[in-house]
């Protein structure tokens, strides 16, 4: 079984729906000593997870940490960076950074975003955040022979496709891509991955629906993780790529 070797696994947005999916998958693949962070806003719902993952005996071998913070604020971005800090006196070889905290934003006409501070927040949180966080790590586990990084933007068709009314969300997710692939370009030695997981049985597809009355077929979470799990393992795909779950 292919696995990411001892490392440090850092989940955003892990208490629920694709974090929570991905949280299961990656567990199988880290080997003992290996460490998962696991951050979002609900203390509650991420000590569920923690309690969910050490249930099965094969997962015992993990550290795990649950990180209740906002990372649209900079406690939140340097708390998460402050407990990575603490376990890189570890030896890994293996760091996985998952940019999965994301939100829906307004769905409105171009015209009505005219609240600065609404839109600065929104970008804070959606774009803002993952630049801070990442570059945060990155000085924490700078890269060096033998050790393997990986960084993944959890994306969106919409991060190549203008959809009307949702200028909040295109732009943050296009925003993303464009950050990471810089990244790709800057640091051969961090492979790169954005990969739009596809429509998936969530809370924000929930609200697609209230607020649009759109209906998709939706995927559950844990197969669009399992995918994703499974390109990370293969790595045959250029650094700083896009990847569509119907792609692969």
């Amino acid at each position: 079984m292919a696995t990411f070797g001892r490392g440090i696994c850092i989940i955003t947005g892990a208490s629920k729906g694709f974090g929570r999916a991905l949280a299961h998958e990656v567990s199988h693949s880290l080997e003992p000593g290996s460490v998962l962070l696991l951050v979002a806003r609900s203390g509650t719902l991420l000590q569920d997870l923690k309690e969910e993952l050490h249930s099965f005996s094969e997962r015992q071998h993990l550290i795990v940490h649950c990180i209740a913070v906002d990372l649209s604020t900079r406690e939140g971005v340097n708390e998460t960076v402050r407990i990575a800090r603490q376990e890189a006196v570890n030896e890994i070889d293996h760091v996985l950074l998952i940019n999965n905290a994301g939100s829906l934003g307004e769905i409105s006409g171009f015209e009505n975003f005219t609240d600065l501070e609404m839109v600065n927040s929104y970008l804070s949180f959606n774009v803002s955040s993952a630049l801070a966080l990442t570059a945060g790590i990155l000085q924490v586990f700078p890269c060096r022979a033998g050790l393997r990084w990986n960084v993944v933007n959890v994306s969106s068709i919409f991060a190549l496709k203008a959809l009307p009314s949702w200028v909040l969300y295109c732009t943050a997710k296009a925003a993303r891509k464009m950050m990471f692939s810089v990244l790709a370009e800057e640091e051969p030695n961090i492979k790169v991955l954005s990969y739009s997981p596809g429509p998936m049985d969530t809370e924000m597809q929930e609200d697609i629906l209230r607020l649009t009355g759109t209906r998709h077929c939706l995927l559950p979470c844990q197969e669009s993780a399992v995918k994703l799990v499974k390109l990370l393992h293969d790595n045959d795909f250029p650094s700083g790529k896009h990847l569509d779950f119907f792609e692969v």
